[in-house]
């Protein structure tokens, strides 16, 4: 069951990014964002609210969320600072980058994740989950070949640095999040974490985006905005509900949920009309064999 959970939790990945490429054209990045956890937070807030007050409506069930104390919450924070931290180079990179080359960067992650676990868990890659990660460093500097016709230097383009600094910091938070399912509930966390993020971005909002609002590319209201939040909320729900069940297991649900960039890359070859779509495949199906063997690893 969990990994169907992560299969469907892949796709709604997938049109997130799309909606996010789509509300970052032409616009400012830092309320764009701001709004998307915002919006996220609201979907979240009910549930809180309900679990503290009407504890015997959602008892029971995955939407409740436990009332926790400062122990729990100061991890959460952690957590959100992570994502936000991930989200923002993200977001900049997304900006500025076609989308056919943001999506397989960001599926090499599953190899920083276990590069991670390798350093962090003392864990030891085995032959199939060493071919995986050679492949998808191959793929990287594939890609950086198929970037070149498009006037991208990965060498000197911030940009890239941006993506891969976000690939970096989103294994970070996967392999927090191995940490926090052992011991917290997963809508406890998931809501939570979003609620602090409002917090944390203000601040950034504020004495970042608003100075200069004037001189920089104004902010437009775009209605994918929303459906930025809605779908990585249930992106991110399906995800931690999946890993709540014991057997399930992180490396796995990691590898499935970059299968997103299926999702992205079609969309980018369709609707945005994004150049080099035959050299980037080849770049893709470098990364989603490299997964295969990272899974294959996984097994043995």
């Amino acid at each position: 069951m969990w990994l169907l959970l992560a299969f469907l939790s892949a796709t709604l990945l997938g049109f997130y990014d799309v909606f996010k490429k789509q509300s970052l054209k032409d616009n400012a990045v830092l309320p764009v964002l701001f709004l998307n956890t915002l919006f996220s937070s609201l979907i979240f807030l009910p549930f809180i609210l309900i679990s503290a007050y009407e504890p015997n409506l959602l008892g029971g069930t995955i939407f409740n969320v436990p009332v926790a104390g400062w122990e729990q919450h100061k991890y959460i924070i952690i957590k959100s600072f992570i994502v936000l931290s991930s989200w923002i180079f993200g977001y900049y990179g997304m900006k500025h980058l076609p989308i056919t080359i943001v999506g397989p960067i960001n599926a090499t992650r599953p190899v920083m994740v276990l590069v991670g676990a390798m350093l962090v868990f003392g864990e030891r890659l085995n032959f199939y989950q060493w071919i995986g990660v050679l492949l998808a460093v191959a793929s990287f500097f594939m890609l950086s070949r198929s970037g070149k016709k498009e006037g991208i230097d990965f060498k000197h383009n911030k940009w890239i640095f941006f993506i891969v600094l976000a690939a970096i910091m989103g294994a970070v938070s996967g392999l927090y999040d191995k940490y926090l399912m052992k011991q917290l509930n997963p809508m406890l966390v998931q809501s939570w974490y979003n609620v602090y993020q409002v917090f944390i971005m203000c601040p950034i909002l504020l004495l970042l985006w608003w100075p200069k609002r004037k001189s920089t590319t104004p902010f437009h209201w775009d209605w994918t905005i929303i459906l930025i939040s809605i779908f990585l909320s249930a992106a991110d729900f399906v995800y931690f509900y999946a890993l709540s069940y014991d057997d399930s297991m992180i490396s796995i649900v990691s590898m499935v949920r970059r299968g997103s960039v299926i999702v992205s890359f079609i969309f980018g070859a369709i609707f945005f009309r994004e150049k080099n779509l035959k050299s980037k495949a080849i770049d893709l199906i470098l990364v989603l064999i490299g997964m295969i063997f990272l899974y294959l690893g996984t097994k043995s």
